[in-house]
């Protein structure tokens, strides 16, 4: 069985447990952040979340607000859908994997059931190893699902999806497959849409910009998403996630939309003249 090792530990997050534990509680703790621990909850429906994806000195305090509600809602065994955005341009244009993730916390099994089963149905998606192989999008969250687990006593496993191609009708049909396949095997299903917004830009620009982006998102509006990006320019490296996680929502019967928190990495550094945006949202 193939084993996806660590390719950001030491880099996005402490490599060391002890030390990767006190980094998230540090996050969930911080001032950005929700202020408090997670606690325990019962899963009532499926959820789906925005969190960002850089190292957590920096996105760590807002990714914990989308963890601290999820914490509220989940339960027993859960199947994580995680999409992000591909970076390093390997690997095929949209791709899924089976097999072992391992982080300093330890192992992550995928949902190999599925995984087959949303590759069949699914004419886009490749099943593809090499294009997760060095991609710290979905990585970086699993240390946060592995640090609830342990305080929830939750079992889950994953289904981790990286985009490369994030057109809007790759990205609708994915997201329309992820939650048919979901309904068709009965699973408690969590769907993460892994994506920082602003990229390199000063804060009053970003901020703007990220805004627009955000509002498309409460409107669960997935073609004002996608061209609310478009014609503003707005570097958000997971506009085809988030789309295809609202896509799967919608048809997993979302209605509702909230924005936990929104920050730059400025207000972590004090340094506002090139920034990027960091946004926490949850839609059930």
């Amino acid at each position: 069985m193939t084993v996806r090792n660590p390719s950001v530990a030491g880099m996005f997050y402490p490599a060391d447990p002890s030390e990767l534990i006190e980094m998230i509680e540090y996050c969930y703790l911080h001032k950005l952040g929700p202020k408090v621990l997670p606690s325990k909850g019962i899963f009532k429906k499926p959820i789906g979340l925005i969190c960002p994806h850089a190292g957590y000195i920096y996105s760590g305090p807002i990714a914990a607000h989308s963890y601290s509600a999820l914490s509220n809602s989940i339960d027993g065994d859960i199947t994580f859908i995680i999409l992000g955005p591909n970076h390093t341009g390997l690997g095929s244009g949209v791709s899924t994997m089976k097999g072992i993730w391992k982080t300093p916390l330890g192992y992550v099994s995928t949902d190999d059931e599925f995984v087959e089963e949303l590759w069949r149905e699914c004419d886009i998606l490749d099943l593809d190893e090499s294009a997760h192989l060095r991609e710290h999008s979905i990585e970086v969250q699993l240390p946060f699902l592995q640090h609830l687990s342990i305080l929830n006593s939750i079992n889950f496993k994953i289904v981790p999806i990286s985009m490369m191609m994030q057109d809007y009708e790759t990205a609708m049909d994915l997201g329309y497959m992820i939650g048919r396949v979901s309904m068709e095997l009965g699973r408690k299903v969590v769907i993460i849409a892994s994506t920082d917004f602003s990229h390199y830009e000063p804060q009053e620009m970003a901020s703007k910009k990220d805004a627009l982006a955000i509002k498309a998102i409460l409107d669960m509006d997935e073609r004002e998403l996608y061209t609310t990006v478009i014609n503003n320019n707005i570097t958000m490296c997971g506009y085809g996630p988030t789309i295809a996680m609202i896509r799967a929502m919608k048809e997993l019967g979302a209605k509702d939309s909230r924005l936990l928190a929104y920050a730059t990495s400025g207000d972590i550094t004090g340094d506002y003249s090139s920034v990027v945006g960091y946004g926490s949202l949850v839609i059930e």
